[in-house]
């Protein structure tokens, strides 16, 4: 480590000092021990902590500290009870009841007018947060989750009841999505469309302190409901306070250094100094990190946008050639120190129901080129050109690729562009060929196969490469309304191959979640959607 330190500089050291400084200040009413605040950072930066925009990674992460839904995911990405102690579905799998807590509080807040300044969530609140939801006018990018639902009542304070337009199976899956959080009227109509600098909600932490692109701190709700096995109160954490150093190496320092607890992911910059080519923590590390991994519903690709009027584009051989043109096993080895597994398989992810049986794209040069020479028969494109759009985060993997396909005769050019450009360029369809990723919004590969659904283009959906096949058509809306889960994987796996023949996308790895975490920190596990949960997380004090 002597050579990190010698590496840190004022510049690194100048943002903890001003965050110990308002942590330490902000509440003069409300002291607490500083040893017991969670620090990270966010390298991608918040957008909103309005849960109606939990759209990426990072405002999510946030969100999720902040506020509660019906129901909720644990580690194993089971359905699990939150403001809903329990439920119950209709015969028919078109009515869910729900049964609400009665000890569920709103944060204290201004917004309250009564002498305690907050009150209880009743099942009204969940018809608002609803209605809000699906309110053009709020935008929410959120809104598709109430694709299936018909309409929905608030019986009375604790009963709640969805009614469904179709069977729908992942129904409870997509309501423990944070779109689906509850929020105070009060607060919405107090702050209007600054709620997402000012939020209200009910989770293990509440709202104190966000001054943009440089620091949030969120406090310990003693409000809060949940309590451990044991029966004391969570969380156990005083606060959570969060930076937005933009630049990865920075960031990497402040973990080394122990000014920030857990560092999310793995970076080129830096994995070769903590892990092995094996993926193992470095030994030199050993006594002082811990990492923490698990499979992550996160399949990473090239789309391929099928309605760009490119020879290339349009033509089956060459996005054939493209997925049988690099070594995905190689790729993995050496640009991500065996972090993820090959994407060998389909679209649908290691995790869930329907991977495993799809026969992939493997790495077979003489097919590629024999598959390029008979489209060069075919256009007399003597040489094919292709051209992918990727951020800095990616640019070595696709290199990689680049360097792999020119060798066998396909001039690729890279694009390099902002991780927002390339966000707002895929959705626009703009581009030719991308690279992206799909974190799952909820445990089913429904999730997955939706962005090949021809009602799902972009910018209505999230089918990016704009794929319309009449029959993956007509198996996804059998399979979104079949309760027989035997049939429906059947479909899954049926869909699942179509899209690997047609090669929309070019699947490069299963993600796997790393998570690099200081000796004192325990309670913070690992999930397949790589969801930050610190309610159970405790920090042990340094000793002296």
């Amino acid at each position: 480590m002597n050579r990190i330190h010698t590496l840190f500089t004022f510049k690194i050291i100048l943002p903890c000092i001003l965050l110990a400084t308002i942590l330490s200040c902000s509440e003069k009413k409300a002291p607490y021990d500083n040893s017991m605040v969670f620090r990270y950072n966010e390298h991608s930066n918040i957008t909103s902590l309005d849960p109606a925009f939990s759209r990426v990674q990072a405002n999510i992460w946030a969100v999720n500290q902040l506020f509660n839904g019906l129901v909720q995911l644990d580690d194993s990405l089971n359905i699990q009870p939150d403001i809903a102690k329990h439920w119950s579905i209709s015969e028919n799998a078109l009515t869910y009841t729900f049964h609400l807590r009665n000890d569920v509080y709103f944060h204290k807040s201004e917004v309250f007018k009564n002498k305690n300044h907050t009150r209880t969530v009743t099942a009204s609140d969940f018809e608002y947060s609803f209605n809000r939801l699906l309110d053009e006018k709020v935008a929410s990018p959120g809104r598709w989750v109430m694709n299936y639902v018909d309409h929905y009542t608030a019986i009375n304070d604790t009963v709640f009841t969805i009614q469904l337009k179709q069977p729908f199976p992942a129904f409870l899956g997509l309501l423990s999505t944070k779109y689906c959080a509850v929020v105070p009227k009060e607060a919405i109509d107090f702050y209007g469309t600054n709620f997402r600098a000012n939020p209200v909600g009910t989770g293990p932490f509440k709202f104190k302190r966000w001054e943009e692109n440089v620091k949030l701190v969120l406090r310990k709700n003693p409000l809060y409901f949940e309590k451990d096995t044991k029966g004391n109160q969570l969380p156990y954490l005083e606060a959570v306070a969060i930076t937005f150093l933009p630049d990865k190496q920075s960031e990497f320092l402040q973990f080394a250094q122990g000014n920030i607890d857990f560092l999310n992911a793995l970076d080129a910059s830096y994995k070769d100094e903590l892990l092995t080519t094996t993926g193992k923590l470095q030994p030199k590390y050993s006594n002082e990190i811990q990492m923490i991994s698990a499979p992550y519903l996160n399949t990473e690709y090239l789309g391929i946008y099928m309605e760009a009027d490119i020879p290339e584009n349009q033509s089956l051989k060459i996005r054939k050639a493209i997925n049988y043109g690099f070594d995905r096993e190689k790729m993995i080895t050496y640009l991500r120190n065996n972090i993820g597994t090959p994407a060998e398989n389909g679209f649908i992810p290691n995790g869930l129901p329907g991977f495993g049986t799809t026969n992939g794209y493997h790495y077979n040069p003489e097919k590629a080129k024999q598959l390029i020479t008979e489209f060069s028969q075919e256009t007399g494109i003597n040489t094919p050109k292709i051209s992918i759009s990727t951020d800095a985060n990616y640019l070595d993997l696709c290199e990689y690729i680049q360097r792999e396909l020119q060798k066998l005769g396909i001039q690729t050019q890279i694009d390099l562009l902002t991780a927002s450009a390339l966000k707002q360029s895929k959705s626009a369809g703009k581009l030719a060929i991308f690279r992206a990723s799909w974190i799952a919004d909820y445990p089913d590969a429904e999730n997955y196969l939706s962005l090949f659904y021809s009602k799902n283009f972009t910018p209505e959906g999230p089918n990016y490469t704009h794929f319309k096949n009449d029959q993956f058509d007509q198996w996804y809306e059998e399979s979104v309304k079949t309760t027989n889960t035997e049939k429906r994987v059947a479909l899954y796996k049926k869909m699942d191959s179509l899209v690997i023949h047609h090669a929309p996308v070019v699947p490069l790895y299963y993600d796997q979640s790393i998570r690099f975490v200081q000796k004192n920190i325990t309670g913070l596990g690992g999930n397949g959607i790589n969801l930050l949960t610190l309610k159970k997380v405790q920090k042990k004090k340094p000793t002296k």
